[in-house]
């Protein structure tokens, strides 16, 4: 399986992207496959293979808005496609493309050169996720809940596509410190163009025990005692900017069991959101889990429980009242491999003060990678 880290969707929000032809995609990959080398001359190291993974995430919902007609969808969420290389020991390259059902488009969602030198000095440059809140560095791949980035707080950050944008960063690990900055392309990510660059950064503290590479896991399913708080934020010129604090609790348990908490405070202003119409919003969530002792076939079990409050305020018109969002996440969840097979029963309840209608969704949700 290739590296971790290069799953992120926003099925639920707007996106701005260039579609790209699968045949392209494919021609793209015989040329890289065929023609990268595996060593360097005779007697240097022998560089490790391509690695190449896919992953499906698909789901069954039946909605019920209120004073509207209840439906029932089966819908593909996502369909990925990973590739993973090394020029040399410490030059990389990785290139992923994403199929939504929500514009039913391939795009592509990184293509990364990636100079990683040392724990402390690393430099990406291409399209990728930005230094923002770990909700973005996560993705839904590996959040711990079904309903990501549809609670008006987890990762409002601007993007191109899926929470990438194209740009050069540095990360690295300081001991228990791992921080990371960059500058990035603002006219096709932010709302009406801005030609002026972003500049982003985070900073986290990892307590207990440390968590390696550039992006991040919602949850370690029992692997890893955490204790992590960092702060993030982006820029753009002199009044527009967003960031956030977020927190992570992953104690182990028993057998392969685990307790969780998450949190995350966020505060968008002019810079992202989950609606141009607003030019201000901002909102925090806590999220809770037990994961169960592993069973004797090695498969576990999940609940979990997830409350967000998001308020939208700063209309960019007299037709955009003020307004606040909350959302009730319940899971429970069987996982048969973790990240890589896992089945997700989920319901959420959101509601709003004003302006768009209260809708309970109920579904099953399935995730599948290699």
């Amino acid at each position: 399986m290739l590296n971790r880290g290069v799953f992120t969707d926003r099925s639920h929000r707007r996106r701005r992207a260039v579609a790209v032809s699968v045949p392209g995609i494919l021609l793209f990959l015989f040329l890289t496959i065929g023609s990268a080398p595996r060593a360097e001359a005779q007697g240097t190291t022998a560089l490790p293979p391509i690695s190449i993974g896919g992953g499906v995430r698909t789901n069954f919902t039946h909605t019920s808005p209120d004073d509207l007609d209840d439906t029932d969808t089966f819908g593909l969420d996502d369909v990925r496609l990973y590739v993973n290389g090394a020029v040399t020991p410490k030059v990389k390259f990785m290139f992923n493309t994403a199929y939504t059902g929500a514009d039913n488009d391939v795009n592509v969602l990184d293509a990364v050169a990636r100079f990683e030198l040392s724990d402390k000095v690393n430099f990406w440059a291409g399209r990728f996720l930005p230094p923002s809140d770990r909700a973005n560095l996560y993705g839904p791949f590996y959040a711990n809940h079904w309903n990501v980035y549809t609670d008006g707080v987890q990762d409002g950050y601007p993007f191109i596509y899926q929470g990438r944008d194209n740009g050069f960063a540095y990360w690295g690990q300081f001991g228990i410190a791992k921080l990371s900055g960059g500058i990035f392309d603002g006219s096709s990510a932010t709302h009406g163009g801005s030609s002026t660059v972003l500049t982003a950064g985070r900073a986290q503290f990892d307590f207990w025990d440390p968590e390696g590479g550039y992006y991040l896991n919602g949850t370690y399913y029992g692997a890893k005692n955490l204790l992590a708080v960092a702060i993030a934020g982006q820029v753009q010129g002199e009044d527009r900017s967003a960031w956030n604090a977020d927190f992570l609790l992953e104690k182990k348990v028993g057998n392969g069991g685990a307790f969780t908490i998450e949190a995350e405070w966020a505060d968008y202003s002019g810079l992202g959101g989950y609606s141009g119409d607003y030019a201000e919003d901002k909102g925090g969530y806590f999220l809770g889990a037990y994961l169960f002792p592993m069973m004797e076939n090695g498969h576990k079990f999940q609940i979990l429980g997830k409350f967000a409050v998001a308020n939208f305020s700063e209309g960019v018109t007299i037709i955009n009242p003020d307004y606040e969002q909350k959302t009730t996440e319940l899971n429970f969840n069987y996982l048969f491999k973790e990240f890589d097979g896992r089945v997700m029963v989920f319901y959420k309840d959101t509601r709003y003060d004003g302006v768009l209608t209260n809708v309970k969704q109920f579904g099953v949700g399935l995730q599948i990678q290699k």
